[in-house]
């Protein structure tokens, strides 16, 4: 399932590929042929991310006035957007699946079924589509999502409400980042469930997925284990704080990169590293961090631990697997 700061990549590009333009709005598929109805021939003013939840504006009218609507969009595991365009801006290929991707490839393909010359035409949507967004020089694509719904600001604003603040937005999605900040503490804080079970809960932090668990948990040396009353509040603010940077960051770069340059190296990998090898967006990139050093635990179970050289542990945690090292993190 992407992390939040995909989604972030993806409302990014949505915006710059079609605020302002009057977009067509189809169902390929079929299966959100009323919702794209009432889309359809609207303008795309803006898309913005709240943890994994894409919410995408349109208007008749006034922008964003009590008239709008919004779509909403959950990819879940298997849902992506392919995109492509006439050559007018750079377009990213896709963003979203296929699992254990972390980033999207920045290659274009083929954006036309017609001749080299004339006006642009978009290729034929290939797969079950189930939304397509087309404007006058970009097309996007929306494959196996969860959700895809279209809301009234009234029902996007009731969405938000039962979210958590997420660290990549700039006030959190709260009032302040310190708001946002005490009210994550505040939450862990409040239960006996394990703060590695709380990171995964959306309505505790919004955006924050396996990788960026396993990773911040870590790197703050807490066990994630422990029942979240019992982790030291300024332990949790400076999980907060270091989630802000990483994410930020991830929805900079569209990749993930979580150790620090001194733990980096080291040989080949071993054990679940080198079978489960998580892919970059960067790959072949020689001046990027590659895939096998840029995690301290995540999918590197029986390796040895970048720090102290203990194995990686895995567990599975409420349905998902959960890693550690049972020696730095206690």
């Amino acid at each position: 399932m992407p992390e939040g700061h995909t989604v972030h990549r993806l409302a990014r590009t949505l915006t710059e590929l079609f605020s302002g333009e009057r977009v067509r709005v189809s169902s390929p598929q079929g299966r959100f042929a009323a919702g794209a109805a009432v889309l359809d021939g609207a303008m795309l003013v803006t898309a913005e991310a709240w943890g994994k939840q894409l919410f995408v504006g349109f208007t008749a009218g006034d922008p964003l006035g009590s008239e709008s609507r919004w779509l909403r969009v959950h990819l879940g595991l298997y849902g992506a957007w392919t995109f492509a365009g006439d050559g007018s801006a750079d377009v990213v290929h896709a963003i979203g699946a296929p699992r254990r991707r972390i980033g999207e490839r920045d290659s274009s393909p083929p954006a036309s079924d017609g001749p080299s010359s004339g006006p642009w035409v978009p290729a034929a949507p290939r797969g079950a589509v189930r939304l397509r967004l087309l404007a006058a020089h970009a097309v996007a694509d929306l494959t196996g999502p969860t959700a895809c719904e279209v809301l009234t600001p009234q029902e996007k604003a009731a969405v938000e409400a039962r979210l958590g603040p997420d660290p990549i937005r700039p006030d959190g999605g709260r009032r302040s980042q310190d708001a946002a900040r005490d009210a994550f503490v505040s939450r862990v804080r409040r239960s006996r469930v394990t703060v590695g079970q709380q990171l995964m809960d959306q309505a505790v932090i919004a955006g924050v997925g396996n990788i960026y668990r396993a990773e911040a948990l870590f790197r703050a040396r807490v066990d994630p284990l422990r029942p979240g009353r019992e982790v030291p509040a300024d332990a949790l603010a400076g999980t907060w704080d270091d989630l802000v940077v990483l994410m930020r960051d991830g929805a900079t770069t569209g990749r993930i990169v979580t150790t620090r340059p001194e733990h980096r190296g080291g040989g080949a990998p071993t054990h679940g590293e080198g079978r489960r090898r998580t892919r970059q967006n960067t790959d072949g990139d020689p001046a990027a961090v590659p895939a096998d050093e840029a995690f301290y635990v995540y999918h590197r179970d029986g390796s040895p631990c970048r720090v102290c050289g203990a194995p990686v542990l895995l567990e599975g945690l409420a349905g998902r697997n959960l890693f550690w090292c049972g020696t730095c993190q206690v």
